[in-house]
């Protein structure tokens, strides 16, 4: 566990200094969000609420989204692919610890640092310049602890497909094929409960809706009581059934990797 978090500080020290990148991401971000913003509210055409979603709960849609992109990856990650189309997979696998807790390690790192500089000033930004809803009480705990295990299906879904540059000399398009399904499927280009019934019932068979969405819903109390310890549940159980078949699929590929013809 020392290990761990030694190389998941290690990455944070080390992400901590793109402030140059972290500055224009804040900036394109909000840009972003804020034409996000006026073409959302043209969907409710003079409506208070859509499918208990306020106006003002809608600024705080747009926020979070906004926010989270770097945190969950939401536009691609490809350090695990380009690690093995480069060889470093050879020392990756040779380290003492295992090679998906390295990775998990290195990306917590990053995504901490996202969470903090990106994710938490996007929010008081929109805070500041929209009417915004904000949790209360315990919908904080609720909240943090929806992130968190958001992270944990994000993380586990992006491992187990950049996995497939083991059979691939280019697998940037199947991982890309992935992040696409995830933009419409995880609530990111509309929240999920403003599209149709059917393609919600598609969603939900995938773990996507858990991570953005989630998150989303229990920012603005759409989920309470049984229902909100049920999906987080269920973010528990997509992060572990992809954790576990990102290890089978692991140990096929390793079996086949061939570095300097050894």
């Amino acid at each position: 566990m020392r290990l761990f978090w030694e190389v998941a500080r290690r990455a944070f020290q080390r992400n901590l200094t793109y402030r140059a990148a972290t500055i224009a991401g804040l900036i394109t971000n909000f840009g972003f969000g804020w034409l996000r913003v006026s073409v959302l509210l043209a969907l409710y055409d003079g409506r208070s609420a859509v499918e208990g979603i306020t106006q003002n709960d809608l600024y705080a849609y747009v926020a979070l989204t906004q926010a989270v992109i770097n945190y969950l990856a939401l536009f691609g990650w490809y350090e695990l692919m380009e690690s093995v189309h480069t060889g470093e997979v050879g020392s990756d696998l040779l380290k003492p610890m295992g090679y998906f807790q390295f990775w998990m390690a290195k990306d917590a790192g990053r995504g901490a640092v996202a969470l903090l500089l990106r994710g938490v000033l996007i929010m008081i930004f929109f805070g500041l310049v929209f009417p915004m809803s904000f949790p209360a009480g315990w919908q904080w705990f609720w909240l943090g602890t929806a992130v968190l295990f958001s992270w944990l299906v994000s993380f586990t879904f992006r491992f187990l497909i950049n996995l497939a540059a083991f059979w691939s000399p280019n697998a940037r398009g199947m991982i890309n094929t992935g992040f696409i399904f995830g933009w419409l499927l995880s609530g990111f280009l509309m929240p999920l409960r403003l599209l149709p019934e059917w393609v919600q019932t598609i969603a939900y068979l995938t773990p996507f809706p858990f991570t953005l969405n989630m998150v989303v819903e229990v920012y603005l109390g759409l989920l309470q009581g049984p229902e909100l310890i049920r999906a987080l549940i269920l973010q528990l159980v997509w992060a572990l059934g992809m954790a576990i078949l990102g290890q089978i699929v692991l140990k096929t590929a390793v079996r086949r990797l061939v570095i300097l013809g050894g």
